[in-house]
């Protein structure tokens, strides 16, 4: 049974967990563990708790499973789930966090093969990025993380973050600007 439910969409699970399947839940847990984690991490950069807060997000999934519209893409919605989680991780911790990056993760920078004389340049450039998202506020720095470490489409960053979809493409837009900024050497 569980290799059947391996090959059902994140959809159709949900669907199966509102009619109180158990294993699915199970499935959708172990798919977006890790997926959480990361966008925690770039969103939080407090580790201890981090695992703590995405227990959390699969516990209020599991509590309004049934509010989810299977006919509608499951990722958006657990990940709104997570947005608001964070943030108000963030508000009771009333500070801003610091947030590391992997440049791996940004598809632009891993497929580019750099060989050992230019490490050094890496590194700067990772630090000087690392530096400008933490400047960035909240909202610049988010949205940039669900584009590029999470791999949201512009749908469904506008579904998590319950704005319009223009509004996803102007704060893309401003924050990438903003980044730059921080970025490009003196």
């Amino acid at each position: 049974m569980e290799d059947a439910l391996a090959q059902k969409t994140d959809e159709e699970l949900a669907a199966l967990v509102q009619r109180n399947n158990e294993a699915a839940f199970g499935v959708l847990m172990e798919r977006f563990q890790n997926k959480l984690l990361r966008y925690g991490r770039k969103f939080l950069y407090e580790h201890a708790p981090i695992e703590d807060a995405v227990q959390e997000v699969f516990i209020k999934t599991y509590q309004n499973i049934q509010s989810y519209d299977p006919k509608r893409p499951f990722s958006p919605w657990i990940y709104r789930i997570a947005h608001n989680m964070f943030v108000n991780s963030l508000r009771e911790r009333s500070r801003l966090p610091f947030i590391t990056v992997d440049l791996d993760l940004f598809p632009a920078l891993a497929s580019h093969k750099l060989d050992p004389a230019e490490d050094e340049e890496r590194e700067e450039i990772r630090t000087r990025i690392e530096r400008g998202l933490a400047k960035l506020s909240a909202l610049y720095r988010e949205v940039l993380i669900l584009y590029y470490l999470e791999d949201l489409s512009y749908q469904e960053i506008a579904e998590v973050l319950r704005v319009p979809i223009g509004t996803v493409g102007i704060r893309l837009k401003r924050a990438r600007e903003a980044l730059k900024k921080h970025v490009e050497p003196t």
